[in-house]
């Protein structure tokens, strides 16, 4: 294998595929980048088997090959090489030289025999979605998929289609996300389940994308491809909770509250919450009073009133304070809705204006 390329072209390719890569006592090659150049291309690719990435970017061969190098020191010593000059990766025997204006580097390789074969998901079931919205619909929700995986089906990020939209959906119990964004195609996509740490690849994956990413899916897995990146994730084999039941169907309480404020107040009642990040929203329309307040034992108590505009019955309900936290950075809008139904059901948080997203918390037991 002899090839040349610019730095910065095969730089942002190994920093990406790299993250994929994963230390394996059983399988070093894992560890490994595979390194293919072919066709006046190369395939830089990277799997954990759970999650695998297929960069390929055009390059100059002089001759094809592959070789399969440490991940992490190939990619550090990429980074490490000043100027933007041309690199040369030339293969000898099993060392991998690499040569640029004002260095010469000898990296020790492993067998490219060992590394896995990347699945290779057919086009037959596919969708077109922006970059930026699928982006979007993942970050809205990922957050809320649980950690553990007692229950996978809870620890993954829930597809499905709906008319003319891709619905993203994920919770652990205690809290729920749904994101809506517009897809093109989508007339064959069916419901999937994504591990919810491969969503969080995922994400970072196709940072720097800005045109149309094409989501395949066959029995098993799931897959994005866009302007020379393949993406393909294993998804998970479950039924996800069938989440509408616990969406309240209307509210007796509903609160208007500029998102700035809303959010600076719960950073105060943090700071003196108890070990349960527990925090108490008393509201009274009647009395236009919306108080949130938070006790520690060790540290003291705080309140806080909010403006807001309030309707309807008085209630008093506690929280995770974390767990409203964490749906800020998916609300676009300077307002949010609080909409309550008494003492013991889920909150449900929605942008003023934005349909597109709601987020539900579930109240602490007393």
């Amino acid at each position: 294998m002899k090839i040349q390329c610019t730095k910065e072209k095969i730089q942002r390719a190994v920093q990406k595929a790299e993250r994929i890569t994963s230390k394996n006592a059983t399988l070093p090659v894992l560890a490994c980048l595979h390194i293919e150049a072919k066709d006046k291309k190369l395939h830089i690719r990277a799997t954990n088997l759970d999650i695998a990435v297929e960069i390929t970017i055009p390059v100059k061969v002089e001759q094809e090959g592959i070789v399969a190098v440490p991940g992490q020191l190939f990619t550090s010593f990429i980074a490490s090489i000043t100027g933007d000059e041309t690199i040369t990766l030339e293969l000898d025997g099993k060392n991998l030289h690499v040569h640029s204006e004002r260095n010469e580097t000898t990296i020790k390789a492993l067998s490219e025999e060992d590394f896995p074969s990347i699945p290779q998901v057919s086009a037959d079931k596919k969708c077109l979605i922006q970059s930026e919205a699928l982006i979007n619909g993942m970050k809205s929700v990922w957050y809320s998929a649980s950690i553990s995986s007692m229950k996978p089906e809870l620890s993954s990020v829930y597809l499905y289609p709906d008319g003319s939209n891709l619905i993203f959906v994920a919770t652990d119990g205690f809290r729920l996300a749904e994101k809506k964004v517009e897809v093109k195609n989508n007339d064959t996509f069916e419901s999937v389940l994504v591990p919810y740490r491969n969503v969080a690849e995922i994400i970072k994956l196709l940072d720097g994308a800005n045109e149309d990413v094409e989501v395949r899916f066959d029995e098993g897995q799931i897959a994005f491809v866009y302007d020379g990146v393949y993406i393909v994730s294993r998804i998970v084999d479950g039924t996800f909770p069938d989440y509408k039941q616990i969406i309240p169907k209307e509210d007796t309480t509903e609160v208007i509250v500029l998102k700035e404020e809303f959010l600076q107040a719960l950073k105060l009642s943090n700071i003196f919450s108890d070990k349960f990040n527990q925090i108490t929203m008393s509201i009274s329309p009647e009395n236009e009073v919306f108080e949130i307040t938070s006790k520690n034992l060790d540290k003291g108590e705080n309140k806080n009133t909010v403006d807001a505009t309030l309707r309807g019955d008085d209630v008093q309900i506690s929280f995770n304070h974390k767990y409203i936290s964490d749906c800020f950075t998916s609300m676009v809008s300077d307002s949010l809705t609080l909409y309550f139904n008494g003492n013991t059901k889920p909150l449900v948080i929605r942008g003023v204006g934005d349909n597109s997203f709601r987020y539900l918390v579930m109240p602490l037991n007393k």
